[in-house]
Protein backbone atom coordinates (compact mmCIF):
# COMPACT_ATOMS: atom_id res chain seq x y z
CA UNK A 1 0.00 0.00 0.00
CA UNK A 2 1.39 3.14 -1.08
CA UNK A 3 0.04 6.86 -1.44
CA UNK A 4 0.37 6.47 -5.16
CA UNK A 5 -2.23 3.86 -5.15
CA UNK A 6 -4.99 6.32 -3.80
CA UNK A 7 -3.86 9.11 -5.59
CA UNK A 8 -5.29 6.89 -8.38
CA UNK A 9 -8.41 5.95 -6.38
CA UNK A 10 -9.63 8.98 -4.64
CA UNK A 11 -7.42 11.63 -5.87
CA UNK A 12 -9.48 14.59 -4.01
CA UNK A 13 -9.59 12.72 -0.62
CA UNK A 14 -7.81 15.00 2.18
CA UNK A 15 -4.22 12.97 2.67
CA UNK A 16 -3.78 15.43 5.40
CA UNK A 17 -5.23 18.61 7.29
CA UNK A 18 -3.60 21.04 9.73
CA UNK A 19 -5.67 21.67 12.36
CA UNK A 20 -5.28 25.07 13.61
CA UNK A 21 -5.41 26.26 9.76
CA UNK A 22 -7.66 23.62 8.04
CA UNK A 23 -5.51 23.49 4.92
CA UNK A 24 -5.71 20.40 3.46
CA UNK A 25 -3.34 18.19 0.80
CA UNK A 26 -4.55 16.00 -1.31
CA UNK A 27 -3.93 12.33 -2.74
CA UNK A 28 -3.48 13.74 -5.97
CA UNK A 29 -1.33 16.73 -4.27
CA UNK A 30 1.10 14.53 -2.08
CA UNK A 31 1.73 12.22 -5.53
CA UNK A 32 2.86 14.96 -7.57
CA UNK A 33 4.72 16.73 -5.18
CA UNK A 34 6.28 13.46 -3.70
CA UNK A 35 7.33 13.14 -7.37
CA UNK A 36 8.76 16.39 -8.03
CA UNK A 37 10.70 15.74 -4.65
CA UNK A 38 12.17 12.81 -5.86
CA UNK A 39 13.58 14.28 -8.69
CA UNK A 40 14.58 17.72 -6.58
CA UNK A 41 16.65 15.19 -4.52
CA UNK A 42 18.28 13.23 -7.36
CA UNK A 43 19.18 16.41 -8.66
CA UNK A 44 21.07 17.47 -5.48
CA UNK A 45 22.80 14.18 -5.85
CA UNK A 46 20.72 11.74 -3.74
CA UNK A 47 21.03 7.69 -4.62
CA UNK A 48 19.63 4.97 -2.95
CA UNK A 49 20.80 4.06 0.70
CA UNK A 50 21.99 8.12 0.94
CA UNK A 51 20.87 9.97 4.39
CA UNK A 52 18.01 13.00 4.24
CA UNK A 53 17.83 14.72 7.55
CA UNK A 54 15.10 17.45 8.07
CA UNK A 55 14.05 19.81 11.03
CA UNK A 56 10.61 20.77 10.54
CA UNK A 57 7.35 21.94 12.22
CA UNK A 58 4.45 20.05 12.05
CA UNK A 59 3.18 20.76 8.48
CA UNK A 60 1.68 19.18 5.42
CA UNK A 61 5.42 19.70 3.78
CA UNK A 62 6.76 17.03 6.25
CA UNK A 63 4.52 14.75 4.52
CA UNK A 64 5.66 16.07 0.87
CA UNK A 65 9.33 15.34 2.04
CA UNK A 66 9.02 12.09 3.66
CA UNK A 67 7.27 10.18 0.53
CA UNK A 68 9.62 12.35 -2.09
CA UNK A 69 12.86 10.60 0.17
CA UNK A 70 10.91 7.25 0.41
CA UNK A 71 10.57 7.43 -3.45
CA UNK A 72 14.10 8.03 -3.43
CA UNK A 73 15.55 5.06 -1.68
CA UNK A 74 16.54 7.19 1.09
CA UNK A 75 16.84 7.05 5.07
CA UNK A 76 14.54 9.85 6.89
CA UNK A 77 16.39 11.19 9.32
CA UNK A 78 13.94 13.48 11.49
CA UNK A 79 15.65 15.91 13.83
CA UNK A 80 14.06 17.31 16.83
CA UNK A 81 13.19 20.59 16.63
CA UNK A 82 14.07 21.46 20.36
CA UNK A 83 17.49 20.40 20.53
CA UNK A 84 20.60 22.53 20.39
CA UNK A 85 22.95 23.21 17.21
CA UNK A 86 25.28 20.94 18.92
CA UNK A 87 23.02 18.37 18.76
CA UNK A 88 21.72 18.85 15.27
CA UNK A 89 25.32 19.17 13.68
CA UNK A 90 25.84 15.98 15.93
CA UNK A 91 23.02 14.00 14.84
CA UNK A 92 23.21 15.20 10.98
CA UNK A 93 26.85 14.12 10.97
CA UNK A 94 26.62 11.60 12.90
CA UNK A 95 23.80 10.04 10.21
CA UNK A 96 25.84 11.15 7.41
CA UNK A 97 23.38 13.29 5.72
CA UNK A 98 24.01 15.71 3.29
CA UNK A 99 20.75 17.65 2.99
CA UNK A 100 19.15 19.33 5.63
CA UNK A 101 15.69 20.60 4.97
CA UNK A 102 14.35 23.03 7.90
CA UNK A 103 11.60 25.15 8.38
CA UNK A 104 12.40 28.65 8.15
CA UNK A 105 11.72 29.57 11.72
CA UNK A 106 14.89 27.14 12.36
CA UNK A 107 17.20 29.03 9.37
CA UNK A 108 20.29 30.28 12.40
CA UNK A 109 19.94 27.15 13.86
CA UNK A 110 20.07 25.16 10.89
CA UNK A 111 23.25 27.31 9.58
CA UNK A 112 24.76 26.99 12.87
CA UNK A 113 24.45 23.41 12.69
CA UNK A 114 25.84 22.89 9.22
CA UNK A 115 28.81 25.19 9.48
CA UNK A 116 31.74 24.24 7.55
CA UNK A 117 29.65 20.97 7.10
CA UNK A 118 29.58 19.42 4.04
CA UNK A 119 25.98 19.89 4.09
CA UNK A 120 23.45 21.75 2.01
CA UNK A 121 20.81 23.58 3.74
CA UNK A 122 17.23 24.12 2.12
CA UNK A 123 14.52 26.21 3.44
CA UNK A 124 10.57 24.63 3.97
CA UNK A 125 7.88 26.97 3.61
CA UNK A 126 6.33 29.83 1.42
CA UNK A 127 9.36 32.12 1.17
CA UNK A 128 8.86 35.41 -0.62
CA UNK A 129 11.10 35.51 -3.20
CA UNK A 130 13.14 32.85 -1.82
CA UNK A 131 14.33 29.44 -2.52
CA UNK A 132 12.79 27.14 -0.89
CA UNK A 133 12.07 23.79 -1.20
CA UNK A 134 8.24 23.80 -2.41
CA UNK A 135 9.65 26.49 -5.42
CA UNK A 136 13.00 24.35 -6.33
CA UNK A 137 10.92 21.31 -6.38
CA UNK A 138 8.09 23.04 -8.46
CA UNK A 139 10.67 23.03 -11.26
CA UNK A 140 10.66 18.99 -11.63
CA UNK A 141 8.05 17.20 -13.55
CA UNK A 142 4.71 15.53 -11.47
CA UNK A 143 5.32 11.88 -12.66
CA UNK A 144 7.53 9.54 -11.37
CA UNK A 145 11.94 9.26 -11.13
CA UNK A 146 12.83 6.04 -13.46
CA UNK A 147 14.69 4.44 -10.59
CA UNK A 148 12.35 4.66 -7.83
CA UNK A 149 12.28 2.41 -4.73
CA UNK A 150 11.56 2.26 -0.97
CA UNK A 151 13.22 4.21 1.41
CA UNK A 152 13.14 3.66 5.18
CA UNK A 153 13.51 6.15 8.41
CA UNK A 154 16.48 6.67 9.99
CA UNK A 155 15.51 7.80 13.55
CA UNK A 156 17.11 9.04 16.66
CA UNK A 157 15.98 7.82 19.91
CA UNK A 158 15.34 10.17 22.34
CA UNK A 159 18.76 9.70 24.52
CA UNK A 160 17.80 8.91 27.83
CA UNK A 161 21.51 8.89 29.29
CA UNK A 162 23.98 10.24 26.70
CA UNK A 163 24.00 11.08 23.30
CA UNK A 164 20.79 10.02 21.17
CA UNK A 165 20.84 6.87 19.31
CA UNK A 166 20.53 6.20 15.34
CA UNK A 167 18.74 3.25 14.46
CA UNK A 168 19.29 2.44 11.08
CA UNK A 169 17.39 -0.52 9.53
CA UNK A 170 17.73 -2.28 5.79
CA UNK A 171 16.46 -0.53 3.15
CA UNK A 172 13.25 -2.42 2.04
CA UNK A 173 13.36 -4.64 -1.23
CA UNK A 174 10.77 -5.13 -3.70
CA UNK A 175 7.82 -2.79 -4.83
CA UNK A 176 7.06 0.73 -3.29
CA UNK A 177 2.95 -0.38 -2.41
CA UNK A 178 4.23 -3.85 -0.15
CA UNK A 179 2.69 -3.52 2.48
CA UNK A 180 4.27 -3.03 5.65
CA UNK A 181 4.62 -4.78 9.71
CA UNK A 182 3.19 -1.65 10.72
CA UNK A 183 0.19 -1.48 8.42
CA UNK A 184 -0.64 -4.96 9.40
CA UNK A 185 -0.50 -4.44 13.16
CA UNK A 186 -2.67 -1.29 12.49
CA UNK A 187 -5.21 -2.96 10.69
CA UNK A 188 -5.38 -6.26 12.83
CA UNK A 189 -4.85 -4.48 16.44
CA UNK A 190 -6.92 -1.01 15.59
CA UNK A 191 -8.94 -1.67 12.65
CA UNK A 192 -7.25 1.06 10.73
CA UNK A 193 -8.35 1.12 7.26
CA UNK A 194 -9.12 3.62 4.19
CA UNK A 195 -12.06 4.94 6.21
CA UNK A 196 -9.68 5.54 9.14
CA UNK A 197 -9.69 9.81 10.31
CA UNK A 198 -6.44 10.23 12.84
CA UNK A 199 -5.54 12.70 15.20
CA UNK A 200 -1.46 13.29 15.47
CA UNK A 201 -1.50 14.81 18.72
CA UNK A 202 2.52 15.14 18.58
CA UNK A 203 5.20 16.46 16.97
CA UNK A 204 6.28 14.43 13.79
CA UNK A 205 9.72 14.29 14.31
CA UNK A 206 9.57 11.61 16.86
CA UNK A 207 8.99 8.11 15.78
CA UNK A 208 5.92 7.08 16.40
CA UNK A 209 3.77 9.96 15.28
CA UNK A 210 5.81 10.02 11.86
CA UNK A 211 5.18 6.26 11.63
CA UNK A 212 1.79 6.21 12.59
CA UNK A 213 0.74 8.99 10.28
CA UNK A 214 2.70 7.36 7.26
CA UNK A 215 0.76 4.46 8.16
CA UNK A 216 -2.59 5.86 7.60
CA UNK A 217 -1.75 7.50 4.48
CA UNK A 218 -0.39 4.30 3.14
CA UNK A 219 -3.77 2.91 4.16
CA UNK A 220 -5.41 6.54 2.32
CA UNK A 221 -7.34 7.58 5.14
CA UNK A 222 -6.84 11.23 6.36
CA UNK A 223 -4.10 12.60 9.24
CA UNK A 224 -5.18 15.36 11.47
CA UNK A 225 -2.34 17.46 12.43
CA UNK A 226 -2.02 19.42 15.34
CA UNK A 227 0.38 22.04 15.36
CA UNK A 228 1.07 21.67 19.32
CA UNK A 229 -1.57 19.74 21.99
CA UNK A 230 -3.53 21.76 23.53
CA UNK A 231 -6.78 19.46 25.47
CA UNK A 232 -9.90 21.29 24.71
CA UNK A 233 -8.52 21.58 21.15
CA UNK A 234 -8.15 17.95 20.49
CA UNK A 235 -11.32 17.16 21.64
CA UNK A 236 -13.09 19.62 19.71
CA UNK A 237 -11.13 18.25 16.48
CA UNK A 238 -12.34 14.85 17.85
CA UNK A 239 -16.09 16.50 17.34
CA UNK A 240 -15.23 18.68 14.04
CA UNK A 241 -13.13 15.99 12.21
CA UNK A 242 -15.18 12.89 13.63
CA UNK A 243 -12.00 11.61 14.73
CA UNK A 244 -11.60 7.57 14.34
CA UNK A 245 -8.43 7.25 15.68
CA UNK A 246 -5.21 8.83 17.72
CA UNK A 247 -2.44 8.50 19.87
CA UNK A 248 -1.68 10.12 22.66
CA UNK A 249 1.22 9.62 25.56
CA UNK A 250 0.16 9.65 29.52
CA UNK A 251 0.87 13.07 30.19
CA UNK A 252 -1.89 14.22 27.46
CA UNK A 253 -4.46 11.76 29.40
CA UNK A 254 -2.98 13.51 32.69
CA UNK A 255 -3.99 17.53 30.90
CA UNK A 256 -7.81 15.94 29.47
CA UNK A 257 -8.52 14.59 32.55
CA UNK A 258 -7.67 18.11 34.05
CA UNK A 259 -9.66 19.68 31.85
CA UNK A 260 -12.96 21.24 33.45
CA UNK A 261 -16.13 19.07 33.65
CA UNK A 262 -17.29 21.77 31.27
CA UNK A 263 -14.82 21.32 28.53
CA UNK A 264 -14.73 17.03 28.90
CA UNK A 265 -18.81 17.37 28.41
CA UNK A 266 -19.06 19.71 25.49
CA UNK A 267 -17.96 17.31 22.64
CA UNK A 268 -19.31 14.37 20.90
CA UNK A 269 -16.39 11.96 21.31
CA UNK A 270 -18.41 8.71 19.90
CA UNK A 271 -16.82 8.60 16.34
CA UNK A 272 -13.68 7.34 18.50
CA UNK A 273 -12.89 3.69 17.61
CA UNK A 274 -9.15 3.49 19.06
CA UNK A 275 -7.08 5.84 21.26
CA UNK A 276 -3.73 4.44 21.27
CA UNK A 277 -1.22 5.69 23.90
CA UNK A 278 2.76 4.37 24.34
CA UNK A 279 5.71 6.31 25.24
CA UNK A 280 5.53 5.39 29.23
CA UNK A 281 3.68 3.62 31.74
CA UNK A 282 -0.09 5.39 32.28
CA UNK A 283 -0.38 5.33 35.65
CA UNK A 284 -3.40 2.75 36.50
CA UNK A 285 -5.74 5.44 38.00
CA UNK A 286 -5.36 7.60 35.05
CA UNK A 287 -6.22 5.25 32.52
CA UNK A 288 -9.23 3.71 34.61
CA UNK A 289 -10.68 7.38 34.46
CA UNK A 290 -9.71 7.61 30.86
CA UNK A 291 -11.95 4.29 30.26
CA UNK A 292 -14.77 5.17 32.44
CA UNK A 293 -14.70 8.84 30.14
CA UNK A 294 -14.03 7.21 26.67
CA UNK A 295 -15.16 3.64 26.85
CA UNK A 296 -13.47 0.36 26.01
CA UNK A 297 -11.54 2.25 23.28
CA UNK A 298 -8.11 2.69 25.20
CA UNK A 299 -5.48 0.37 23.62
CA UNK A 300 -1.71 0.53 24.50
CA UNK A 301 1.39 -0.55 23.52
CA UNK A 302 4.92 -0.62 24.56
CA UNK A 303 8.10 -0.21 21.90
CA UNK A 304 10.41 1.50 21.28
CA UNK A 305 12.28 3.15 17.72
CA UNK A 306 14.51 0.07 17.94
CA UNK A 307 11.60 -1.81 17.18
CA UNK A 308 13.13 -4.81 18.34
CA UNK A 309 9.53 -5.75 20.21
CA UNK A 310 6.31 -5.04 20.86
CA UNK A 311 3.45 -5.73 23.58
CA UNK A 312 -0.01 -4.68 23.19
CA UNK A 313 -2.89 -4.60 25.05
CA UNK A 314 -6.56 -3.42 24.70
CA UNK A 315 -9.11 -2.07 27.10
CA UNK A 316 -10.80 -5.64 28.07
CA UNK A 317 -7.40 -7.31 28.86
CA UNK A 318 -6.13 -4.41 30.37
CA UNK A 319 -9.34 -4.27 33.37
CA UNK A 320 -8.48 -7.88 33.71
CA UNK A 321 -4.66 -7.16 33.85
CA UNK A 322 -4.52 -3.04 35.08
CA UNK A 323 -0.88 -1.66 35.10
CA UNK A 324 -0.18 -4.54 32.39
CA UNK A 325 1.50 -3.12 28.74
CA UNK A 326 0.20 -6.23 27.20
CA UNK A 327 1.28 -9.45 25.24
CA UNK A 328 4.31 -9.51 23.14
CA UNK A 329 2.93 -9.29 19.24
CA UNK A 330 6.57 -8.83 17.96
CA UNK A 331 9.31 -11.42 19.40
CA UNK A 332 9.25 -13.17 22.71
CA UNK A 333 9.43 -10.77 26.33
CA UNK A 334 12.27 -12.17 28.03
CA UNK A 335 13.39 -10.79 32.03
CA UNK A 336 16.36 -11.17 32.56
CA UNK A 337 18.20 -11.10 36.19
CA UNK A 338 21.13 -9.56 37.56
CA UNK A 339 22.71 -12.85 37.17
CA UNK A 340 22.42 -12.91 33.29
CA UNK A 341 19.86 -15.99 33.92
CA UNK A 342 16.11 -15.41 32.75
CA UNK A 343 13.96 -14.57 35.63
CA UNK A 344 11.26 -16.55 37.16
CA UNK A 345 7.59 -15.43 36.54
CA UNK A 346 6.55 -12.63 39.11
CA UNK A 347 10.26 -11.63 39.50
CA UNK A 348 11.40 -8.01 38.25
CA UNK A 349 14.47 -7.94 36.01
CA UNK A 350 15.48 -6.36 32.46
CA UNK A 351 13.08 -6.95 29.63
CA UNK A 352 15.05 -8.35 26.83
CA UNK A 353 12.78 -9.56 23.38
CA UNK A 354 13.93 -12.58 21.82
CA UNK A 355 13.31 -13.45 18.45
CA UNK A 356 12.50 -9.99 17.21
CA UNK A 357 14.35 -8.03 14.46
CA UNK A 358 17.74 -7.62 14.82
CA UNK A 359 18.68 -3.63 15.29
CA UNK A 360 22.03 -2.10 15.54
CA UNK A 361 22.77 1.68 17.05
CA UNK A 362 24.73 3.50 13.93
CA UNK A 363 28.65 4.43 14.39
CA UNK A 364 28.42 2.78 17.86
CA UNK A 365 29.28 -1.06 18.11
CA UNK A 366 29.62 -0.59 21.57
CA UNK A 367 26.29 0.65 22.37
CA UNK A 368 24.60 -1.93 20.02
CA UNK A 369 26.59 -5.00 22.57
CA UNK A 370 25.44 -3.50 25.47
CA UNK A 371 21.66 -3.56 24.06
CA UNK A 372 21.59 -7.36 23.46
CA UNK A 373 23.16 -10.33 25.47
CA UNK A 374 24.97 -13.65 24.54
CA UNK A 375 21.74 -15.19 23.61
CA UNK A 376 21.01 -12.27 21.37
CA UNK A 377 17.97 -10.91 23.07
CA UNK A 378 17.58 -6.91 22.14
CA UNK A 379 16.82 -4.73 25.58
CA UNK A 380 15.76 -1.27 25.80
CA UNK A 381 16.77 -0.72 29.05
CA UNK A 382 13.42 -0.77 30.91
CA UNK A 383 12.34 -3.17 34.26
CA UNK A 384 9.69 -4.89 34.33
CA UNK A 385 8.15 -8.48 35.16
CA UNK A 386 5.88 -11.28 33.53
CA UNK A 387 3.20 -12.67 35.10
CA UNK A 388 2.01 -16.03 34.72
CA UNK A 389 -0.67 -15.12 31.48
CA UNK A 390 2.74 -13.22 30.05
CA UNK A 391 1.33 -10.30 30.36
CA UNK A 392 4.60 -7.67 30.73
CA UNK A 393 3.85 -4.67 33.38
CA UNK A 394 6.78 -2.22 33.48
CA UNK A 395 8.36 -1.05 36.75
CA UNK A 396 10.91 1.71 35.44
CA UNK A 397 14.13 2.28 33.15
CA UNK A 398 17.11 0.82 34.98
CA UNK A 399 18.97 4.24 34.60
CA UNK A 400 16.52 5.81 36.64
CA UNK A 401 16.62 3.22 39.50
CA UNK A 402 17.22 4.79 43.15
CA UNK A 403 19.18 2.80 45.59
CA UNK A 404 18.60 4.61 48.82
CA UNK A 405 20.22 2.59 52.04
CA UNK A 406 20.86 -0.20 50.04
CA UNK A 407 17.20 -0.28 48.94
CA UNK A 408 16.14 -0.36 45.04
CA UNK A 409 13.45 2.47 44.53
CA UNK A 410 11.74 3.09 41.27
CA UNK A 411 10.58 6.54 40.60
CA UNK A 412 7.51 5.64 38.36
CA UNK A 413 5.45 4.13 41.02
CA UNK A 414 5.96 7.07 43.13
CA UNK A 415 4.92 9.55 39.80
CA UNK A 416 2.31 7.44 39.66
CA UNK A 417 0.85 8.04 42.83
CA UNK A 418 1.86 11.61 43.24
CA UNK A 419 -0.04 12.33 40.01
CA UNK A 420 -3.50 11.21 40.86
CA UNK A 421 -3.14 14.21 44.19
CA UNK A 422 -5.92 16.62 42.92
CA UNK A 423 -3.08 19.71 43.03
CA UNK A 424 -0.84 18.15 40.98
CA UNK A 425 -0.61 18.93 37.49
CA UNK A 426 3.15 17.22 36.79
CA UNK A 427 5.71 15.34 38.73
CA UNK A 428 9.40 14.36 38.38
CA UNK A 429 10.71 11.64 41.14
CA UNK A 430 14.83 11.42 40.79
CA UNK A 431 17.47 9.96 43.24
CA UNK A 432 19.65 13.05 44.23
CA UNK A 433 22.80 12.69 46.59
CA UNK A 434 22.46 11.98 50.09
CA UNK A 435 25.74 11.76 52.25
CA UNK A 436 24.09 8.89 54.74
CA UNK A 437 21.84 6.76 52.03
CA UNK A 438 23.78 7.08 49.26
CA UNK A 439 20.89 8.43 47.34
CA UNK A 440 17.45 9.99 48.65
CA UNK A 441 14.02 10.17 47.17
CA UNK A 442 13.34 13.25 45.19
CA UNK A 443 9.91 14.90 44.06
CA UNK A 444 9.85 17.84 42.01
CA UNK A 445 6.52 19.09 41.46
CA UNK A 446 4.52 21.39 39.16
CA UNK A 447 1.51 22.17 41.12
CA UNK A 448 -1.81 22.63 39.38
CA UNK A 449 -3.26 26.34 38.51
CA UNK A 450 -4.15 28.35 41.78
CA UNK A 451 -2.08 25.85 44.10
CA UNK A 452 0.47 27.60 46.49
CA UNK A 453 3.67 25.68 45.89
CA UNK A 454 5.64 25.43 49.67
CA UNK A 455 6.36 24.35 52.81
CA UNK A 456 2.48 23.29 53.05
CA UNK A 457 1.91 21.15 50.00
CA UNK A 458 5.18 19.79 50.66
CA UNK A 459 3.99 17.71 53.74
CA UNK A 460 0.69 17.12 52.58
CA UNK A 461 2.08 15.45 49.04
CA UNK A 462 4.57 13.68 52.24
CA UNK A 463 1.75 12.59 54.12
CA UNK A 464 -0.49 11.15 50.68
CA UNK A 465 2.73 9.07 49.87
CA UNK A 466 3.40 7.74 53.16
CA UNK A 467 0.13 6.73 53.69
CA UNK A 468 0.18 4.75 50.22
CA UNK A 469 3.64 3.63 50.39
CA UNK A 470 5.54 3.37 52.99
CA UNK A 471 8.48 5.77 54.15
CA UNK A 472 10.93 3.59 52.38
CA UNK A 473 9.76 5.20 49.67
CA UNK A 474 8.01 8.44 50.18
CA UNK A 475 10.20 11.59 48.89
CA UNK A 476 12.64 12.86 51.39
CA UNK A 477 12.45 16.22 49.48
CA UNK A 478 10.16 18.26 47.51
CA UNK A 479 11.17 20.51 44.74
CA UNK A 480 8.64 22.97 42.90
CA UNK A 481 9.03 24.30 39.37
CA UNK A 482 6.69 26.26 37.15
CA UNK A 483 6.97 23.88 34.26
CA UNK A 484 8.93 20.09 34.36
CA UNK A 485 11.39 19.41 31.30
CA UNK A 486 9.14 17.02 28.67
CA UNK A 487 9.78 16.71 25.31
CA UNK A 488 6.21 17.82 23.00
CA UNK A 489 5.99 14.19 22.96
CA UNK A 490 5.43 14.06 26.80
CA UNK A 491 8.35 12.63 27.71
CA UNK A 492 9.65 13.26 31.27
CA UNK A 493 13.66 14.41 30.35
CA UNK A 494 14.36 13.35 33.69
CA UNK A 495 17.95 12.88 32.78
CA UNK A 496 18.12 16.64 32.46
CA UNK A 497 16.64 17.12 36.19
CA UNK A 498 19.30 14.16 38.11
CA UNK A 499 22.26 15.85 36.46
CA UNK A 500 21.05 19.41 38.08
CA UNK A 501 20.47 18.02 41.22
CA UNK A 502 23.90 15.86 41.28
CA UNK A 503 25.30 18.67 39.84
CA UNK A 504 23.84 20.72 42.80
CA UNK A 505 25.92 18.19 44.94
CA UNK A 506 29.44 19.22 44.03
CA UNK A 507 28.87 23.40 44.48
Amino acid sequence: MHPLIHALSQPDKPAGIMAQTGEALTYAELDAASNQGAHLLRALGLRRGDVLAVLLDNSLEVFEIAWAAQRAGLYLTSVSTKLTAADVRYIVTDAGASVLIASSRFEALASEATRGLPVGVILAGDLPGGDSWRSRRARFPRTPIEDQSPGADMLYSSGTTGRPKGVKPPLPPGDLAASTPLVARGQSLYGMGTESIYLSTSPLYHAAPLRWALTIQRLGGTVVVMDAFDAAFALELIERFRITHSTWVPTHFVRLLQSPAAVRDRFDLSSMQAAIHAAAPCPVAIKQAMIAWWGPIIHEYYAGTEQCGITAIATEEWLRKPGSVGRAVLGEVKIVGDDGEEAPTGVEGLVYFAGGPRFEYHNDPEKTAKAHNARGWATLGDVGRLDEDGYLYLTDRKDFMIISGGVNIYPQEIENLLITHPKVADVAVIGAPDPEMGEQVVAVVQARSGVAPGPALADELRSFARERLGGVKTPRRFEFRDQLPREPTGKLMKASLRKEFWAEDQR
